[in-house]
């Protein structure tokens, strides 16, 4: 599958394109050895040694995927990310050593999308490229997708959500500001309105691994988000709890697309 990007060509009123994939990684041999496998996998590859060097390439390009190593000289991975996601609608995926549990934790609740630890297989990266690349925000057609497709979109009380789009208003129009890895919860919710939906099968969702720390950062993204759409909180009236089962996001009748 095809992410939309920059280099992209025509063709009728489709558009092909391919995704840009960052890798910062300050181990020469292993980073080129990751920027050729994905770059015969199809994709566009840039690689960077420390992060200032990445900031310099996002200042002249665009990504769709950054594969970010948390433990570099000078500014680690977890800033790098941070930094990015102020800046792109960009999947990250964290590289770390075997057994830093609190880096993983740490990730997690920033918004990674995905995390590989050293040492690891090629054919593992690709799979998680690919996985996080179906979930990356899109701001051209998907391959084989119509430009004049209508976007997906979705109401509930006083909130409008375009899918496509990722942004989320208020009363009045008034956007509401949202994280991407709160955005990525509301969006399984809300395509999955009025199912019962457990930890696990969010974590799979979006494309977290089922562990206890991804889903603490299940929980912890839902608590961020009933801040923002909920009136009260404590007693949600859309994304409801159901105890020792999982959420269920409540979608009235009338509401919806």
């Amino acid at each position: 599958m095809f992410i939309p990007n920059l280099l992209s060509t025509e063709s009728g009123s489709e558009r092909i394109v391919r995704a840009r994939i960052l890798i910062v990684e300050d181990e020469p041999d292993l980073r080129e050895a990751v920027a050729e496998y994905l770059g015969a996998a199809g994709y566009d590859v840039a690689t960077a040694e420390t992060a200032a060097a990445a900031r310099s390439l996002v200042e002249t390009q665009s990504f769709h995927l950054a594969i970010l190593d948390i433990a570099m000289p000078g500014e680690d991975g977890l800033s790098l990310g941070r930094w990015l996601r102020s800046r792109l609608p960009i999947g990250i995926i964290y590289a770390t050593a075997a057994g830093t549990a609190l880096d993983r934790i740490v990730g997690l609740e920033l918004g990674a999308d995905d995390y590989i630890v050293k040492p690891y297989e090629l054919r593992e990266v690709l799979a998680r490229v690919r996985s996080v690349l179906r979930r990356v925000p899109q701001h051209a057609p998907m391959h084989g997708q119509k430009a004049s497709d209508p976007r997906r979109s979705v109401a509930f009380g006083s909130f409008q959500a375009d899918l496509d789009g990722r942004l989320v208003t208020g009363a009045n129009g008034a956007v509401i500001d949202m994280a991407k890895s709160e955005f990525d919860v509301l969006e399984v919710f809300l395509t999955r309105a009025n199912r019962l939906l457990t930890r696990a099968a969010i974590s799979e969702a979006i494309g977290l691994a089922e562990d206890p720390e991804s889903s603490r950062a299940v929980d912890i993204r839902i608590m961020r988000l009933r801040k923002k759409i909920e009136t009260d909180p404590a007693s949600p009236k859309f994304l409801r709890t159901v105890r020792g089962e999982g959420y269920i996001f409540s979608l009235p009748a009338g509401d919806g697309h």
